[in-house]
């Protein structure tokens, strides 16, 4: 539950900051004329868009599960944070992309060029602070690992998106930054259109990124290596248990299936070892509230 705390933490900290910095980049836009200002001010936009749509995924991913679904809904969450890897690379990217490509030309020296460097300077400062708050966030889950192995280890992607996008929005802020003021100062707009390209060659660069990620997950990946050993020694301190042959978790949004084959301890009867087994089904759940399904497979062998 924490972790999924994290997330719509995180998700409402880059919501709030991309909208107020959509809105004040377009404004910029239509002013200044700026083309890099323009794919920015789109690219907040989209990022509010798909900042929605991991809210949807989050709640459908709460739904109970059914006859049609009976390991529930939780990979929801991972076919929109898909969709979001998919709306970078099409509205943000390549919209970035195509306009720098068409602005390549043109004549017309940016407008008002000192408002659109107020505006890239404050929404920066904005952009910083939702990133300083994901990152705040994975903090509290992260536990001993650094953000780097956080990243390639998590199956939270909705909190990878968001950490994702915010550095792109960070990054593709000081591209136009840049670009803007060059244009400015020597009074070529090419500079601006270069920004442009530059920001779409990095969106598109993130949502690659992001779509290997969300990948896996969709296919269907275990827990994360920490937890499996965690359930696995846990298993194994059980005296019920005599000896696991065998694990398999499965990471269905924030809940896990567990599957274990295992030799049993010595039982008078069958029946107190199928109570022996939902006495270890029951203490696991307890222990790891993140597994939802545990299924046990009593063996002498492997």
């Amino acid at each position: 539950m924490s972790h999924q705390n994290a997330s719509v933490k995180s998700i409402i900290f880059a919501l709030s900051a991309n909208l107020g910095i959509a809105i004040t980049k377009t404004i910029a836009a239509v002013i200044t004329g700026s083309g890099a200002m323009l794919a920015e001010s789109i690219h907040s936009f989209a990022d509010c868009g798909n900042q929605g749509l991991l809210f949807l995924g989050l709640r459908a991913a709460k739904k109970k599960p059914d006859h049609e679904h009976p390991l529930g809904y939780g990979k929801a969450i991972y076919f929109w944070s898909f969709i979001v890897a998919l709306m970078l690379f099409s509205m943000g990217g390549l919209f970035s992309i195509y306009e720098g490509v068409h602005k390549l030309h043109s004549t017309e020296e940016v407008k008002n060029p000192l408002i659109a460097i107020v505006v890239l300077s404050v929404s920066m400062i904005l952009e910083g602070a939702s990133l300083w708050g994901c990152i705040t966030q994975i903090k509290t889950i992260k536990k001993k690992q650094s953000l780097w192995q956080w990243i390639k280890n998590t199956r939270q992607s909705e909190l990878v998106v968001v950490f994702g996008e915010d550095v792109a929005a960070l990054f593709g802020l000081l591209f136009a930054l840049v670009s803007v003021i060059m244009a400015y100062v020597t009074g070529n707009p090419i500079y601006d259109s270069i920004g442009s390209i530059g920001i779409g060659v990095l969106l598109v660069f993130v949502s690659f990124f992001v779509a290997a990620k969300v990948k896996g997950l969709l296919i269907g990946q275990s827990a994360d290596e920490a937890i499996r050993t965690e359930i696995q020694l846990f298993l194994e301190a059980r005296p019920e248990i005599d000896r696991i042959f065998n694990i398999i978790t499965l990471q269905l949004g924030a809940q896990i299936m567990v599957a274990a084959k295992a030799n049993m301890a010595k039982t008078e009867s069958i029946e107190l070892m199928i109570k022996n087994i939902n006495v270890c089904e029951k203490e696991l759940k307890k222990a790891f509230p993140e597994v939802q399904w545990v299924f046990f497979e009593p063996d002498i062998e492997d």
